[in-house]
């Protein structure tokens, strides 16, 4: 664990940028990014790049920005912050799925079957498009459920489908991407009060049920007029305690304006002690600052008479809180400029129509901050693009296009954030398709049923051969008198009783012996029994 105390630090403009500090200490310090600067400011871009290594997006992933319409999704904005991340070697925050807010009107208006189905695609589709992308790593699965008294807010969500809609939507999310890490983020929980003993209690709960709760987050929206929550690490200590990982997720220190050299020293206080309370719990994994500049703050819009709550002014100069964060990441570590030896040129081999995997000679890192591992690159002219990360000297590569040439470097990655020289490239091209000795299988099972419906969770799709598949299709037959009333993680179609599902773009590619799985529901007749039958895949 780290210690709760700091030693003196260099000023700020003497040693590297934020990130630098923070993967040094094995923790990301993030800015949440809009779209609009991102795309026009080039001040907004350099410092979005140079000072953070964790990016979220204030409102491109958010339910009325991906999916507006029911089933006609838009993910404009998101990728454009994913593209950024990717380029800048940055780890997404996805933010957020399930809202009361920021969640439109046609979700709302659902009734509880409806509802259920709608977020459990939602989930599905926004999750499912990233899954196999290294740079999104995480996700907001549920968002301020909480009222201030430590009661559950009736919001629709609550109101239509009560207490079960939290576990449903992390287990939609858990099948969507089986590797991210799933959060559960409020406000107003940063000390121990009422409202964090409600999510403590909650969190325990949903863990001891085996809902795939993996961390909390903290979101930090604080005001120097109320006062400094005193005992912040305690909190995120006990939380820890749980097995969870916790973050401060949109932390920033507002003021009453106009702003002075007084009230700027204690925002800066603030800014230190919440920094300090992460790096002193070791399973906090760092602090995402809600925006960086003042000029694109929520706060003014939001707490009238109230703003000058980022690190940086309207006109993109360092603020007196920036020096504190820094100084609190920056204490106690050495200034690691070296960057580690190049890798050695990788080696291709198992390489199918949509997969190969990667081996190459390792790196050295003399610098102190230590090897962290490597990124791997496909060389394309222009913007290279990331086709994954490891923290050993081979990779698995998944998702490729078939009968394709890839050119592909290596980097290697340190603690302190540097980057080795590119590799020696090496060439291989992906196979025509999936070969002979396919095939696949499917077996549905009834997770639960009532009266007048049930549903079938999983539908795990198995590829018995002995190649590599790149998509699959299964069919199955509805008893007389039952009709499909949702689905997940497959694109559905139906016939009379027959249901046609195929794979998404997330889960076709399966290597031999591999599975993967979907879901559906169904009314049927009261007092009716019969579920499905003859699942055949192809």
């Amino acid at each position: 664990m780290f210690a709760a105390f700091l030693l003196p630090a260099l000023p700020a403009e003497a040693s590297g940028p934020l990130r630098t500090h923070a993967a040094a200490r094995g923790k990301f310090i993030g800015a949440a990014l809009a779209t609009g600067p991102l795309s026009n400011e080039t001040s907004y871009r350099n410092i979005a790049a140079t000072e953070f290594n964790q990016v979220t997006a204030e409102n491109a992933m958010k339910w009325d920005a991906t999916e507006p319409s029911q089933g006609q999704f838009n993910f404009s904005g998101a990728d454009a912050i994913v593209n950024f991340a990717t380029q800048n070697n940055q780890q997404v925050h996805g933010h957020t799925l399930v809202w009361h807010s920021q969640t439109p009107g046609w979700v709302q208006g659902l009734g509880a079957t409806q509802m259920r189905t709608a977020m459990q695609n939602h989930i599905s589709q926004v999750v499912g498009r990233y899954a196999s992308n290294a740079t999104v790593v995480s996700w907001d699965v549920v968002n301020e459920i909480f009222d201030d008294n430590g009661g559950w807010r009736t919001s629709f969500w609550y109101n239509t489908l009560g207490q079960s809609y939290v576990a449903d939507a992390f287990r939609a999310a858990r099948a969507a991407d089986p590797n991210a890490r799933l959060c559960i983020n409020d406000y107003n929980v940063e000390g121990i009060n009422a409202k964090s003993t409600a999510m403590y209690n909650l969190v325990s709960s949903l863990r001891q049920q085996g809902v795939p709760v993996d961390c909390v987050g903290f979101q930090g929206h604080l005001a120097i007029q109320y006062g400094f929550p005193n005992d912040i690490q305690q909190n995120l200590q006990r939380f820890a305690n749980l097995g969870v990982q916790v973050r401060i997720t949109e932390l920033d220190v507002r003021m009453q304006m106009p702003r002075d050299a007084t009230k700027d020293t204690t925002q800066a206080t603030y800014y230190r002690n919440v920094i300090n309370a992460c790096n002193a719990v070791t399973a906090c994994a760092g602090v995402t600052i809600w925006g960086f500049t003042d000029k694109y703050s929520w706060v003014p819009d939001t707490f009238s008479g109230q703003g000058a709550a980022l690190i940086y002014n309207e006109n993109y100069q360092q603020k007196p809180s920036y020096t504190a964060v820094h100084d609190a990441l920056a204490g106690g570590t050495s200034t690691d400029n070296t960057p580690p030896t190049t890798p050695g040129t990788p080696s291709s081999s198992g390489v199918t129509s949509n997969s190969a995997a990667l081996t190459w000679t390792a790196s050295t890192d003399s610098g102190g901050s230590g090897l962290a591992g490597y990124n791997v690159y496909r060389e394309q002219g222009t913007t290279d693009t990331q086709l994954g990360q490891s923290t050993t000297n081979s990779i698995s590569l998944t998702g490729l296009t078939p009968n394709t040439q890839y050119q592909v470097y290596v980097r290697a990655r340190d603690g302190a954030g540097n980057l080795s020289a590119n590799s020696a490239l090496a060439t291989f091209t992906t196979q025509s398709g999936p070969g002979g000795g396919g095939g696949c299988t499917a077996v549905g099972t009834v997770q639960n049923q009532w009266n007048n419906g049930y549903v079938v969770q999983p539908v795990t799709v198995t590829n018995g051969g002995t190649s590599a598949i790149s998509g699959w299709t299964v069919t199955f037959t509805l008893p007389s008198g039952h009709t499909l009333s949702g689905s997940w993680n497959a694109a559905v179609t139906v016939s009379g009783q027959t249901v046609t599902a195929r794979n998404v773009s997330h889960n076709g590619n399966l290597a031999p012996n591999a599975s993967t799985s979907f879901g559906f529901q169904v009314s049927r007749p009261s007092g009716n029994t019969q579920t499905p039958s003859g699942y055949t895949c192809a």
